[in-house]
């Protein structure tokens, strides 16, 4: 099949998330109400717009944030800041996702901060109303999460005191820091990041009410990469992406360079190329996600289903995401004969031949999960998908893009 549309994506989660809470922020210290009014193309995905309505009622004794734990780990701080006593919870699967690498950087700084079940997870109980910053230099691991660290340094201007991060070990998804800090600067804060990238200073100052116009999510746009990568030959044309965009899943356009799909820049957009007759080299190639975990399922169906042959690496944060992503590959790829295993601590490959076959995918109330695997649909135009809706929580007319792309 020749693919050829215009495919249009969702707004970034990751940075309306992050502009939302900055906003939020220079609301809190002007003394004005929180508002939206200066947001340009937020994200319709459900986990903004939870925070949205959150942020917009954030004198609610409790703070709900379901299933979206970049939201929950974001108004933990948030709270801190503020000076909220609150109850921060979320979903059946937020409860089992770790929350206390930043509950005890947050009680280092002078937090009161409890849990409400069980010791370290959500949710918690938030007591900040009589918040003293105690310190202003801490370290946190850093290996584990970026959230932590992002959430961490967008309160820091609102500190009394600002605040000195030391991160310890391997940093994890330092794009998504880097993210944080260039939408800081475009709010009127500068943070220094220093000593080779283990250290950032954030002094106390004041958010600037900025007009911020949000990008178009990289994340997504892997979806249709991989849909060109599994087209005999396709044209597409992707709105909203830019060449020096925030996002480090931008990564996708070299990585796809594996699959015969080339990136063409233009002045709005993108557009995804493929040509006919593309041979897939046998020659096996590495490739470590610790910087783009959100890539990973796309590579991993992807890399299944055409026979390339990759190592995985990196992959250590998907075991504590909506599911345990690496578990929910394996029990998926194995109804086409394929398996994904570490074949060392830390080290995954494929083996065996995809087999195409007209069976259900469980989606484990992952959206990364759905999206994924609906490229095979050019493969298996029967493919079934459980809970398909669940896409809603970053890319709500995915499926409507879907079905309009293989139509066309």
């Amino acid at each position: 099949m020749h693919l050829t549309y215009t495919f249009h994506l969702p707004a970034s989660k990751s940075e309306s998330n992050r502009a939302l809470i900055m906003t939020a922020l220079s609301a809190y210290q002007q003394g004005i109400p929180f508002s939206i009014k200066n947001l340009q193309n937020l994200s319709q995905a459900t986990d903004t717009q939870i925070l949205i309505s959150i942020l917009s009622q954030q004198e609610n004794p409790v703070w709900d944030a379901k299933e979206a734990g970049t939201t929950f780990r974001f108004l933990t701080a948030f709270a801190v800041a503020t000076k909220k006593n609150v109850k921060i919870t979320g979903s059946e699967r937020m409860k089992q996702r770790p929350i206390k690498v930043l509950v005890e950087a947050l009680r280092s700084l002078g937090a009161n901060i409890q849990y409400v079940e069980k010791e370290g997870f959500p949710p918690l109980q938030v007591w900040a109303k009589d918040f003293v910053q105690t310190r202003q230099e801490i370290d946190i691991q850093a290996d584990v999460s970026s959230q932590y660290i992002s959430a961490l340094l967008m309160i820091a201007p609102v500190l009394d005191k600002g605040l000195r991060l030391n991160l310890v070990g391997k940093v994890a998804s330092r794009p998504y820091i880097e993210m944080t800090l260039r939408q800081m600067e475009g709010f009127g804060v500068l943070a220094d990041f220093r000593r080779l990238g283990t250290q950032i200073f954030a002094d106390k100052k004041n958010y600037i009410s900025a007009l911020i116009s949000i990008e178009n999510d990289w994340s997504a746009a892997s979806y249709v990469y991989a849909f060109a990568a599994l087209a005999e030959s396709a044209e597409i044309f992707v709105s909203g992406l830019k060449r020096d965009s925030l996002q480090g899943d931008k990564k996708i356009a070299e990585l796809m360079l594996h699959f015969g799909v080339e990136t063409v820049w233009e002045k709005e957009g993108i557009i995804l190329r493929k040509k006919a007759g593309f041979i897939f080299s046998n020659n096996k190639i590495t490739i470590d996600f610790s910087d783009i975990p959100d890539l990973a399922q796309t590579i991993v169906v992807l890399a299944a289903a055409t026979g390339a042959k990759i190592i995985f690496t990196g992959l250590e944060s998907l075991r504590i995401k909506e599911t345990d992503r690496i578990a929910a590959l394996q029990i998926e790829l194995r109804k086409f004969g394929v398996d994904f295993e570490e074949i060392a601590e830390g080290i995954f490959t494929l083996f065996g031949s995809f087999i195409p076959a007209e069976t259900t995918i469980f989606t484990y109330k992952d959206h990364r999960m759905a999206m994924a695997f609906a490229p095979l649909l050019l493969k298996i135009p029967a493919l079934k998908f459980e809970n398909p809706e669940v896409v809603a929580k970053s890319f709500p007319h995915f499926w409507e893009e879907v079905r309009n792309l293989l139509a066309e």
